[in-house]
């Protein structure tokens, strides 16, 4: 049973190396089959190596969160501000909230189109 990892772990290695090197993994199972492997030992490597990538792997970073800040006086006036603030640097920050119109594109065009 032991050789039988050895024997994955080797085919696991040869497609990490293949993968490397450029080649798809459907044309290294193509390759492999018409070398005599079998479907499941060619399965069973490729999760072996899938797994020895994914340890490899650096770790997964949360997407930053992206706050908009209006530093100036803004030229447009109609825009509402909900509040003004001084931050750390001493530069008035004005925040609004925006919130999308009520009606959408598709909800315009209907209108238009079929009153």
């Amino acid at each position: 049973m032991e050789n039988s990892k050895d024997y994955i772990q080797q085919l696991a290695e040869y497609i990490i190396k293949n993968l490397a090197k450029g080649y798809t993994l459907e044309s290294l199972k193509v390759a492999l089959s018409y070398q005599g492997y079998s479907k499941i030992s060619i399965d069973n490597a490729i999760k072996k190596a899938n797994s020895m990538l994914a340890d490899k792997a650096p770790p997964m970073k949360e997407k930053p969160q992206i706050t908009y800040r209006l530093i100036e006086e803004p030229a447009d006036t109609q825009m509402p501000i909900d509040e003004v603030k001084e931050d750390d640097d001493g530069y008035v920050v004005y925040e609004t909230t925006y919130t999308p119109e009520e009606e959408g594109f598709w909800s315009k065009l209907k209108t238009k189109l079929f009153g």
